[in-house]
């Protein structure tokens, strides 16, 4: 192991090495219990995590990284922008049938698979010039309350939106950390919050999912929506679909610190033109096979076909896209019970004889109770739009 004195200059040659990674953003704070963790444990108990049951699980796991790494002593907190600079902003003339996918999910990788590769090069380099050194790397699927520590390592700030902020990078990046018992040495926290008394961020979510500032009710996000929830989407949340078919941008995008971040010329997180908007027709008749062969390895994969599908059902029933109308009525016999659900809800939005003959036809035949209890919610919607 490295002597005492040189723990600064090993520091330094690490922060080196992660930058030539792709690690644009790195800094050193020291394991602790997080000070913020009380207010984890209240927004569990508020019921704000959703059906994310596995934050629930791993409660006591955020008391401290040893839980992650036996003896962690420090880490090193990184982030990786990701807004390349031929990504367009979106803008309310999105043509009807499209929609939206969040800029982190557009290109044809997926961050995990990238940044973990990055981070086992990184601890490999560690490892060759510390034997013996205890070291993990770590990406958004460990118990670790990473935006607090990434605040601790002076990364930036954490925002009205929950999410951190930097002046250069804005919030378009990944955060990831390598954990280690190498008392390295460790940077200025960030100690200024630079919101000041912007409200954008609150103000312009559509579905009003900040309970208050710092504080976000998942059950209401749209992100979490299309992506976490693993079944229903609340009516009220559907009806605002009308633009988002997987993730949202809208709290980043109104951010006076994303206007002016910088770009990253990181290759590969350039968008795909097709990722960055939908076809919802082309989703709602895509097979298991389709879905396989065009989003496997990309960030989209990780909704599966069912979630997208869903997701695509909604935003036809939020735009009220009559196009839809017959392959929502093919969803009504999928096999899958929440298709046929959402597919319901969709045609009883889109209204017209044609979506009432269907949902007739498939309230006769419907044995699930709870498609049909949505079968005739969505009739009982029709006579207005009829």
């Amino acid at each position: 192991m490295q002597p005492q004195a040189d723990w600064p200059e090993l520091t330094r040659h690490l922060k080196q090495q992660a930058s030539e990674l792709g690690f644009s953003l790195a800094g050193i704070t020291a394991a602790a219990t997080p000070e913020r963790l009380p207010h984890l444990k209240q927004w569990l108990d508020n019921g704000y995590a959703g059906q994310m049951q596995y934050l629930e699980n791993r409660r006591d796991a955020y008391e401290h990284p040893s839980h992650i790494l036996d003896g962690c002593r420090t880490l090193l907190m990184l982030g990786t922008p990701y807004l390349f600079s031929e990504q367009q902003r979106h803008n309310a003339a999105l043509a009807d049938g499209r929609a939206y996918v969040a800029r982190y999910a557009q290109s044809s990788h997926d961050y995990h698979d990238v940044i973990r590769g990055r981070l086992k090069s990184l601890k490999r380099w560690l490892v060759q010039r510390c034997p013996g050194a205890r070291v993990r790397g770590v990406i958004d699927t460990a118990p670790l309350l990473e935006r607090e520590f990434a605040e601790a390592a002076g990364l930036g700030w954490v925002g009205k939106n929950t999410l951190l902020l930097n002046r250069q990078w804005g919030s378009y990046f990944f955060l990831a950390a390598l954990l280690t018992d190498l008392p390295l040495h460790v940077d200025s926290p960030m100690t200024t919050q630079h919101c000041g008394t912007c409200t954008a961020c609150l103000d312009h979510c559509p579905t009003q999912a900040f309970v208050a500032p710092y504080v976000l009710d998942a059950n209401r996000c749209l992100s979490y929506a299309t992506i976490e929830a693993p079944g229903e989407i609340q009516p009220d949340i559907g009806t605002l679909m009308d633009q988002w078919i997987f993730g949202c941008d809208i709290c980043q995008e109104v951010c006076p610190w994303n206007r002016k971040s910088q770009l990253t010329d990181d290759t590969v997180w350039k968008p795909k033109p097709e990722f960055a908007e939908l076809n919802v027709i082309e989703i709602l008749e895509m097979t298991e096979e389709m879905f396989h062969s065009r989003f496997r390895s990309t960030p989209l994969w990780r909704s599966r076909r069912r979630g997208m599908i869903r997701n695509a059902a909604l935003v036809a029933g939020a735009q009220r896209l009559q196009l839809a109308i017959r392959p929502l009525s093919g969803l009504l016999c999928d096999q899958d019970p929440l298709l046929r659900a959402c597919a319901a809800w969709a045609l009883g939005q889109i209204g017209g004889t044609v979506a009432h003959q269907q949902l007739m036809r498939a309230s006769h035949l419907e044995a699930d109770s709870q498609v049909r209890s949505a079968l005739n919610q969505a009739l009982r919607r029709l006579p207005s739009t009829l």
